[in-house]
């Protein structure tokens, strides 16, 4: 099931949302303390997270899938979001310094070209953060928080799918660790049940946080087509 994004917004609105964007955005921070100066381009439905790294880095960009929607999102009067189609990010080659993928895997209808795109936009020495469901968590299974929706993953599933993508794996965390229950008295401020997850069964927990470079040395399939788009017919050289 693919999330419209005032579903996404609406979860986020609840007591369970602002305990899971406090504790995923703890995690995102400790991965990267510091944007300073960076182009910082967020995928999927990345709002919730992209704030902070908007004040230090030299600019942000948050892109959704047309399959999501969009919503106006602003900073000192400019609009910094955008509808793309997942297959065709309309940035130039190389231009942001930082990606991050929160609710923009689990939903595509395609993910090696979307791969493909995020590997394009993504510079040299630059890095990619994802947030995905993790496929062993109770959160991957139930349907009334948007990690309960469309595909989960395991790690094997995860690295395989990066490495195709000619992304290399630098780093590998979980997070979500409070039973996905939107029940104030028992989830509190989620930090106890967080604490208490990572150090007794630290593989549980409601996603996966990979921080993954750029490869450029990796085996190269044949380039995705956009969609729509037809392959080149090939014909015979003619004897004359």
């Amino acid at each position: 099931m693919q999330l419209a994004v005032r579903e996404l917004a609406g979860f986020y609105d609840t007591h369970l949302g602002a305990v899971a964007r406090r504790i995923l955005l703890r995690r995102l921070r400790l991965a990267w303390p510091n944007v300073e100066g960076q182009r910082v381009l967020g995928y999927g439905y990345a709002i919730p997270y992209l704030r902070p790294f908007l004040v230090e880095g030299e600019r942000g960009v948050a892109a959704m899938p047309a399959h999501m929607g969009v919503t106006s999102w602003t900073d000192r009067g400019k609009c910094l979001t955008s509808l793309v189609e997942e297959d065709q990010l309309p940035f130039p080659d190389a231009f942001f310094d930082r990606v991050l993928v929160v609710h923009g895997l689990e939903g595509a209808e395609s993910l090696r070209p979307l791969l493909r795109q995020l590997w394009r936009v993504l510079a040299p020495e630059g890095k990619l953060l994802l947030v995905a469901p993790n496929r062993a968590s109770l959160w991957a299974q139930v349907d009334w928080s948007p990690f309960g929706q469309g595909r989960p993953f395991s790690r094997r599933e995860l690295e395989a799918l990066l490495q195709s993508g000619m992304f290399e794996v630098t780093g590998w965390d979980h997070a979500l660790f409070p039973p996905p229950f939107n029940a104030k008295p028992l989830i509190g401020t989620g930090a106890g049940w967080e604490r208490f997850g990572r150090r007794v069964f630290p593989g549980l927990g409601g996603v996966h946080v990979v921080e993954a470079t750029k490869s450029l040395y990796a085996p190269v399939g044949p380039t995705p087509l956009p969609r729509g788009a037809q392959p080149a017919r090939l014909t015979p050289a003619s004897s004359e």
